[in-house]
């Protein structure tokens, strides 16, 4: 018994460490919002239904464009493919996620058919809506708050990580703003 009562003490202390070492306080030096352990970058390229297509976007489907984004590691300064170019209105948002821990503090992005009942209408700063993506573990039925709001063009693109060298394809989103011309 006094065996077993020593085993169960050892485990826990080891997973009290692990889960200590694993935590990230949202620090600058933990990587705070940048560090997005818990997000597939990828996607399977799917859209919502209602997304409207861009009609003459500054980078066409299948162009090249260097993303000027740090959204997670290995994002900036990639050289991208576009793979979808979509006129909405995209949303910074915050929101704690349904799996627990800590607010996720100025998420980008959210767009606006990616957000329960959203209607026609865009929202605006301070509204609290329920997300639908599922860019991150946690994401999909959150409640949010919306931080800013930007009528543009967003666009999905597959990059090569500049830190892992993994591919990433179809990712959502980065904005017009946010991509620059090849040399």
């Amino acid at each position: 018994m006094m065996k077993l009562k020593f085993l169960t003490f050892l485990l826990t202390a080891v997973a009290v460490v692990l889960a200590a070492c694993g935590t990230d306080d949202g620090s600058p030096e933990g990587g705070g919002e940048m560090d997005h352990a818990e997000m597939d970058p990828s996607s399977s390229g799917e859209v919502p239904d209602d997304l409207a297509e861009a009609e003459d976007p500054e980078y066409p489907v299948d162009s090249q464009a260097v993303i000027n984004a740090d959204h997670m590691k290995g994002m900036d300064g990639a050289e991208a493919t576009v793979t979808g170019a979509f006129d909405t209105t995209a949303y910074s948002v915050t929101y704690t996620p349904t799996t627990g821990g800590e607010p996720v503090e100025d998420h980008k992005w959210v767009i606006h058919e990616e957000i329960e009942d959203a209607g026609d209408a865009p929202f605006e700063p301070g509204d609290e809506v329920v997300l639908e993506a599922t860019h991150m573990e946690g994401m999909e039925g959150a409640t949010a708050t919306i931080d800013s709001a930007e009528d543009t063009t967003v666009y999905m693109v597959s990059y090569t990580d500049t830190e892992t060298g993994d591919e990433v394809e179809h990712h959502k989103w980065v904005t017009e703003e946010e991509l620059s011309q090849t040399e």
